[in-house]
């Protein structure tokens, strides 16, 4: 079976190139061009049977991942059942399940059987469980640990796996030399890190890098290659490590579209505002326009418990620069799992920011829904207001919190709104005048 990239090289339209394209309001001719050239990756496991595919990429919405998934401290799926529902629920477009629990094989299944939309993993915390259970120690994981675990969760229907392809000697070399405030703060980036160190050996998974992509095209994987390298601080942002490792997951980039397989690149973490751009535009001239999947980022390291806030701020950048894919953070980055209400605020939070990006990107029906929204307010139509907002729960809360029932105004003008005291002006103005 073709993967998506294939198939598009062949010149043909498949059913999850039509649906993007309809989903989208673009051509679906358009959708093939660019999924044929590696701008768009259609993120769509053939063992994913209930999947609603979507595009990341050129031309295309900005998408929006939440992360969800047991840890040591809170192994029950159920919760992290919910939180999909809710996640769904808000609009996310993607899961990352990031399981650590006692049975992350169940985990896993379960979140992709119950989830309609694109699911990811990171093999390597898998790889890393079974490595401590089994022979005591992280760095004691076997290149079979980890191709087995690659091959298993391509099986059980992932759409995307992040893998840290791209930490290798060098780049850690080039951390040393410079020194940096935070290190790594990727897991799975000091998983591999820790175990090259030990083992005085190159990264595993750039040394087989040929042996997974031989898995993600059998199930048409779409390789998400992990920033490893990437800043957990401001200060440590667009450093040369950072900037090593990128420069690897673009070469890497190239061997995978050579085979046919989907890419995506991952990107930064904590980067102080005024880097963001060059950041987006350094990663698609190097990795030659393919989707941009970034953590945030975030502006700013001093707002725990508001960091939905300064992931936002950076993403709206992020996107208007070249960023296709955001992944929410909550209110709980930096301080503990979060709840079910904290994935409902991040993944709205992140849409935000996504959908204030889309209007300067140009995609079909972004300015639309804004400009519907600006009607309905003249009007003082609150029924289609609620419908339009992005969180019509709240919005429908708030409003019928603190204002009196079938008021035209809301409370906080209440006898001086401005949208009636011009519209009874205008209106007047425009009657004619009787001598």
């Amino acid at each position: 079976m073709a993967t998506q990239m294939q198939a598009a090289r062949e010149g043909k339209i498949t059913d999850a190139m039509k649906f993007v394209a309809e989903q989208e309001r673009i051509p679906a001719e358009t959708i093939r061009d660019r999924v044929a050239r590696g701008s768009i990756a259609i993120c769509a496991n053939v063992n994913h049977g209930n999947l609603k595919p979507a595009g990341v990429g050129e031309g295309l919405r900005v998408k929006v991942n939440a992360n969800i998934g047991t840890s040591s401290t809170f192994p029950d799926i159920e919760p992290e059942l919910e939180k999909l529902d809710e996640a769904v629920k808000c609009g996310a477009d993607a899961v990352m399940d990031l399981s650590t629990g006692s049975n992350i094989d169940e985990s896993r299944r379960r979140i992709i059987g119950h989830s309609p939309i694109m699911v990811g993993t990171v093999p390597l915390y898998q790889a890393t469980v079974r490595a401590i259970r089994e022979h005591g120690a992280v760095v004691e994981m076997t290149d079979e640990d980890i191709l087995q675990t690659i091959e298993k969760q391509a099986k059980d229907g992932a759409d995307f796996m992040t893998l840290h392809c791209g930490v290798t000697m060098a780049a850690i070399d080039q951390m040393r030399a410079e020194g940096r405030v935070m290190d790594i703060v990727s897991r799975g980036g000091s998983f591999i890190a820790g175990w090259m160190l030990h083992n005085e050996m190159e990264n595993p998974l750039y040394t087989h890098f040929d042996d997974i992509l031989d898995i993600c095209e059998q199930y048409d994987v779409t390789l998400s290659l992990g920033d490893g390298m990437r800043p957990g601080c401001a200060a440590d942002a667009t450093d040369r490590a950072q900037l090593t490792e990128l420069i690897t997951l673009g070469g890497l980039v190239d061997r995978a579209w050579r085979r046919g397989v989907q890419v995506m690149v991952e990107g930064p973490g904590h980067v102080p505002f005024d880097q963001i751009a060059s950041n987006m535009k350094l990663e698609k001239r190097l990795c030659h326009n393919a989707p941009f999947y970034v953590l945030g980022p975030l502006v700013t390291d001093v707002a725990p418990g508001y960091d939905h806030i300064t992931s936002a701020i950076g993403g709206t950048m992020a996107a208007v620069s070249g960023a296709d894919f955001l992944c929410y953070v909550t209110p709980a980055e930096h301080l503990a799992l979060p709840t079910i209400e904290d994935v409902h605020t991040g993944v709205i939070t992140a849409r935000i920011a996504a959908h204030a990006a889309d209007i300067v990107r140009g995609v079909p029906g972004a300015k639309e829904w804004d400009l519907a929204m600006a009607k309905a307010r003249k009007q003082l139509d609150w029924e289609k207001q609620l419908e339009l907002a992005i969180d019509p729960e709240l919005a429908r809360e708030k409003r019928g919190a603190r204002n009196p029932k079938d008021e035209g105004a809301c409370s906080m003008c209440g006898d001086y709104c401005a949208v009636e005291i011009i519209r009874k002006y205008f209106d007047r103005a425009e009657c004619p005048v009787n001598d």
